[in-house]
């Protein structure tokens, strides 16, 4: 695949964004954005009480990594994006950055997940929050540009899927 692009690494909280787009991004020698980063503080003192987010929270957050997004776009270059982009309304929002943004949707079971969000330490999101964003998931539709990685396999071996079912080889 050639040309501008931005990839999104997406999946709820435990999936292994952060660690899957990291490793993607330094096989492709593109930038990591991290989406985390970019919530406001309101959303992140939220989450960390338990109390999971609406849609009118996430609307500014997904409007300002849509801008990285489209920032990039502007540079000439592609990028990899953390975010878990949950619902197709969300990755709608992401979509307005640039012609060409794909998803990668790092997924796995919940007792995996609920396991090594009990486990993290350090990150505001607690694992009670982790069933709402299970219910909120929504799957990739197949008109949508993107594809699905186990997050049982080794980073490494995700990136090599993901660059093969993205064509990105």
């Amino acid at each position: 695949m050639t040309g501008v692009q931005h990839i999104v690494v997406m999946g709820v909280s435990g999936a292994g964004k952060t660690t899957t787009g990291l490793a993607l991004a330094a096989h492709l020698g593109w930038p990591f954005v991290e989406g985390d980063a970019f919530h406001p503080q309101a959303n992140v003192d939220k989450m960390a009480h338990g109390t999971p987010l609406t849609d009118a929270d996430r609307a500014p957050w997904l409007r300002a990594l849509a801008d990285q997004i489209a920032a990039a776009e502007a540079r000439g270059e592609s990028s990899v994006l953390g975010c878990s982009s949950l619902k197709r309304a969300y990755r709608d929002i992401l979509r307005t950055g640039a012609p060409r943004v794909r998803f990668l949707h790092v997924h796995g079971t919940r007792d995996l997940l609920a396991d090594r969000l009990n486990h993290r330490a350090g990150h505001f999101f607690p694992p009670q929050l982790l069933d709402s964003q299970l219910a909120t998931l929504e799957p990739l539709a197949p008109d949508e540009d993107g594809a699905v990685i186990d997050m049982t396999l080794p980073p490494q071996d995700q990136v090599a899927q993901a660059v093969r079912l993205l064509d990105l080889g």
